[in-house]
């Protein structure tokens, strides 16, 4: 199905792409259709230019979250599920015991909605942790280094981390 016709069917457009081809996907997708629409981002920019491990592509001063919403400003964007697997996101008890999930985004109503779906694939709403506003997104994107790394200390990419407090 053509990226145009799934967000305008779509009532949560889903950004899954590859990071570096995001915002050309989501132009692909088309502005009206995604005006008003929560767009959840899990997308992470990886640069492999140099090899591997792969740089983030962008960090410290931007995010890929933060280029969506400015791309597209009436969509509803929520950056979440890019600091897992693709198997935890939606079965987060695949990794055992107590462990978090991120959320960042402009609109309180969006996350709201998307700490719902977080919550029917089986996070525990206390266990979903909102950083605020969009440009929380960068410190999501960039914490990839970190879990690249981990992957080879953890045995394979099922884990994840839980912040103690």
């Amino acid at each position: 199905m053509p990226f145009a016709e799934a967000a305008a069917h779509g009532e949560l457009v889903f950004n899954c792409t590859n990071g570096a081809a995001s915002l050309e996907a989501l132009s692909a997708a088309g502005a009206g259709n995604l005006g008003g629409k929560v767009l959840v981002d899990v997308a992470n920019v990886l640069d492999f230019s140099q090899g591997r491990p792969p740089a983030v592509g962008v960090s410290n001063d931007d995010s890929l979250g933060e280029q969506i919403q400015r791309a597209f400003p009436e969509a509803r964007v929520v950056k979440t599920l890019n600091t897992v697997n693709a198997n935890v996101m939606v079965d987060p008890n695949v990794v055992p015991g107590e462990h978090d999930i991120f959320i960042s985004g402009n609109d309180d109503e969006a996350k709201a909605q998307v700490a719902g779906l977080l919550q029917s694939f089986g996070w525990p709403a206390d266990r979903i942790l909102d950083l605020g506003d969009i440009s929380a997104a960068r410190g999501q994107e960039m914490y990839v280094a970190l879990w690249l790394g981990l992957m080879g200390t953890a045995g394979g990419s099922a884990f994840n981390i839980h912040v103690v407090r």
